[in-house]
């Protein structure tokens, strides 16, 4: 399993200094999200300064934009990172897509597959000279004049992940993408039971390899050498626990092991603003089992038993700001999970 790391800072004169920074230290993926701020434009700035880290979105919004205008934007960070850049998409809830992108939100598994089918046939387009001719139930792509074909590159096999948490979107994930984005609210049993069993379905049917397929996640972890590090994360983390299981998409994560029944309490105390009452509803089994708890010496083997066969690639899922990089017990965590 790799550690990767996510764009802690997204000011653009400051990520090429970040970026140079984490590709130092040993990490395997620097991944962007979108939060408060486009999760492309830190990779441009990121890819010119670096040449080995890979270069992710965890996660783009797909509908917003069209796959036209997706498939642009990877072949230029494809080429500009010399095949190091991974397209993350994510369907998004159905809230965000109608209310604060205002754009439709119907069929999201299927449209999501589309998204991608429609992004390999632009790129085989521009990179094979193929007719572009895709007509699906939600895009038609067969217009592409010289004017605008940007032409081949010298890595056009742009892996695509998606994110995906119910079972249907997993079998997505298998069948037409590379990769799965695993949500951080997660637990082992959750990935055996529902995760990997959908997954294999899509790799089944499209007669693919696990090997040539990866999991991806952010972990809750608790990290600390003393009690005094770890009880201000185990408050955070859950805290973080109690707000994504107040939603309702994710309660099948709870249901696996039987917390269903939390789900409406959780909501009526967000919807109330009660945030610490939230996280008092968060039990110590409960963090235990969708967080991992160690010191900056066992962190790493603690990682690798909980999640060995489930999972490729992780990175600690703790809000934190660029200075918490220049911890001291950092780069020999790094070193015993990336081999360098």
């Amino acid at each position: 399993m790799k550690l990767d790391v996510a764009m802690l800072t997204h000011d653009l004169r400051s990520v090429p200094d970040y970026a140079r920074k984490v590709e130092a230290m040993g990490f395997d993926c620097l991944w962007s999200a979108e939060t408060q701020h486009d999760p492309f434009l830190p990779l441009a700035a990121a890819a010119t300064v670096t040449d080995r880290i890979k270069l992710g979105t965890s996660i783009a919004v797909a509908f917003p934009r069209s796959p036209m205008v997706l498939a642009h934007i990877s072949w230029d960070l494809a080429k500009a990172s010399s095949g190091r850049f991974i397209l993350g998409l994510g369907s998004q809830v159905k809230g965000h897509n109608e209310r604060r992108f205002s754009v439709k939100y119907d069929s999201p598994g299927p449209r999501m597959r589309e998204v991608v089918l429609a992004l390999r046939a632009i790129w085989d387009c521009w990179q094979n000279g193929t007719k572009l001719n895709f007509k699906g139930e939600f895009y038609r792509f067969d217009l592409m004049t010289p004017f605008f074909n940007p032409g081949p590159i010298e890595h056009p096999e742009v892996p695509v992940y998606i994110a995906g948490v119910n079972p249907y979107m997993c079998r997505v994930a298998g069948e037409v993408c590379d990769g799965l984005h695993v949500h951080p609210f997660n637990s082992p049993k959750y990935l055996r039971d529902v995760v990997l069993p959908a997954v294999n379905e899509g790799l089944k049917a499209a007669g693919k390899r696990r090997q040539d397929f990866t999991y991806a996640t952010s972990s809750f972890v608790v990290i600390g050498d003393s009690e005094a590090e770890l009880v201000p994360q185990r408050a955070a983390v859950k805290q973080q626990i109690a707000f994504y299981a107040s939603t309702r998409t994710y309660e099948p994560v709870l249901a696996v092991h039987g917390w269903q029944d939390l789900v409406p309490q959780l909501h009526r105390k967000s919807v109330e603003g009660d945030w610490k009452g939230m996280a008092d509803l968060i039990t110590d089994e409960m963090l235990e089992t969708y967080a991992v708890t160690g010191t900056y010496e066992t962190i790493t083997a603690r990682l690798e038993e909980r999640y060995a066969g489930l999972l490729d690639r992780t990175a600690f899922y703790q809000p934190q700001k660029p200075q918490a990089l220049d911890e001291p017990r950092l780069p020999r965590l790094i070193k015993e999970f990336n081999g360098r």
